[in-house]
């Protein structure tokens, strides 16, 4: 066994292994003796799964291409060959993990600022590897010591999948018979700027009109995090000023996308989560999909609607992506704007559900802000999140304040409560922050203004 790095304790490895990915400040939490521990790690791991290489990617971040590289020699000290597929999105990597039916690396911290970076794993075939699948190993042996190997290191190799990315996405989407249609994209100087002139680029039938395509990962425009209204805001005004039928943005790793009706309107995630829905299961009639539990719940009421069986489930993509195996779904979206296809590995792409919203709204005459209204039935408060000191505390009094109009309480994750007029709160503690979270939704603006104002009252009390 390796010499343990004595300046590690579980409590600074635990600040950067996080539930689901590896995550924190370049130079100060991440460096290349870190990642390299990782690779090393990793590669044992997947090694004694009966693995013998690994796919690696990296984002446009500045020190991406350097950490991948000190990974990748990590994995090559296990025995383990890798397979460079350089710069890439989140989702193009998960397609190589497919379709080479490897395990993989990603290396991106998504939406964080500049000075972040980290690394998203998984199995061969895009399956997760999380907290309770893989990393907490890691992270122990971050501490005390990689497990050696004496055997010969493997090689890396250099692999170029972004056309083969596109193809396959448009073999899943059919494209070819929409009407024209201009289409705004935000990439915010992330990895939408390297696939949509891949994916889209050539269409005949699309116009794309670029905003931020250059990749920078500095972010000299806006965060990359279109979760945040603020980080919308040039899109709608770049639809409005362009004329385009629809906008899209994309996040840093380009694994989520947002949408912007023709009117620079922002569309419910839910909404978008609704309408993929209802394409799969007109093709897949009486198929499960996936939802977590503070998407709207018109998600559930359609899908039933339409003959298929909703399964509510967690927030988190491991959650979502062992459910999807489990039941054999078709589909899954989250609030977030992650969304999952059974024949995208079960994993997650951006690129994939904005195809489905463009082969949608270009086989209607209709505009996109009526065709997400058809699946829009409630108002929703979005995430607001409040700082406190003793989440448990303030969720215990606001369930106790609404107890008497209480219709259900369940603790999935958190607690949602259900009321008996049709409206429901979600009240989560973060896990790595002292924040509570607050989702909720009700039939119509009045009410969820007043809702949210009445939990807050408590929460921030």
């Amino acid at each position: 066994m390796s010499d343990a790095r004595t300046s590690r304790t579980t409590e600074s490895v635990a600040a950067v292994v996080k539930a689901y990915d590896v995550r924190g400040l370049v130079g100060e939490q991440i460096d290349e003796e870190f990642v390299g521990d990782v690779g090393r790690s990793f590669g044992g791991l997947m090694r004694s799964e009966g693995s013998t290489s690994v796919v690696v990617g990296y984002d446009m971040r500045e020190s991406s291409p350097t950490l991948a590289r000190a990974f990748a020699d990590g994995v090559c000290a296990q025995g383990l060959d890798v397979v460079l597929i350089g710069l890439a999105s989140t989702d193009q990597l998960y397609f190589a993990s497919g379709v080479l039916d490897r395990p993989g690396a990603m290396f991106t911290a998504s939406h964080n600022p500049a000075a972040y970076n980290g690394i998203k794993l998984c199995r061969s075939g895009a399956r997760p590897v999380g907290q309770d699948s893989g990393l907490a190993t890691i992270a122990g042996q971050l501490v005390d010591g990689v497990p050696g190997y004496d055997g010969p290191s493997g090689t890396i190799t250099e692999r170029d999948v972004l056309a083969d990315y596109a193809a396959y996405l448009h073999e899943l989407v059919d494209l070819s018979g929409v009407r024209p249609l201009t289409v705004a994209v935000d990439a915010g100087n992330g990895m939408g700027g390297h696939t949509v002139p891949a994916v889209l680029g050539d269409s005949p039938v699309f116009t794309v009109r670029s905003l931020y395509f250059e990749l920078d990962g500095s972010f000299p425009n806006h965060e990359a995090n279109p979760l945040d209204p603020k980080n919308l805001v040039d899109l709608q005004a770049f639809v409005r000023e362009t004329g385009a039928d629809i906008g899209l943005a994309f996040d840093g790793d380009a694994d989520r996308c947002f949408v912007v009706d023709e009117r620079g309107e922002p569309v419910s995630p839910s909404a978008v989560t609704g309408l993929v829905a209802d394409r799969e299961l007109a093709k897949n009639p009486g198929a499960t999909i996936i939802h977590n539990l503070i998407t709207s719940r018109a998600v559930p009421e359609l899908v039933t609607e339409l003959g298929g069986t909703p399964v509510r489930t967690r927030v988190g993509h491991s959650f979502i992506k062992a459910q999807m195996a489990q039941t054999g779904a078709v589909f899954g979206g989250e609030h977030s704007a992650h969304y999952y296809f059974r024949d995208f590995f079960n994993a997650d792409s951006g690129m994939l559900a904005a195809m489905h919203v463009l082969a949608a709204l270009g086989g209607t005459d209709k505009p996109a802000s009526e065709l997400f209204a058809d699946y829009e039935r409630y108002s929703a408060s979005g995430e607001i999140n409040s700082t406190v000191a003793d989440a448990p505390a303030r969720t215990a009094e606001v369930v106790a304040a609404f107890a008497d109009d209480a219709t259900d309480i369940d603790e999935l994750d958190g607690v949602t409560v259900s009321l008996s007029d049709g409206s429901w709160f979600n009240l989560r503690a973060s896990n790595t922050e002292p924040l509570l979270r607050l989702n909720a939704e009700a039939p119509d603006p009045a009410r969820i203004d007043a809702l949210v104002e009445r939990i807050l009252a408590i929460v921030r009390a």
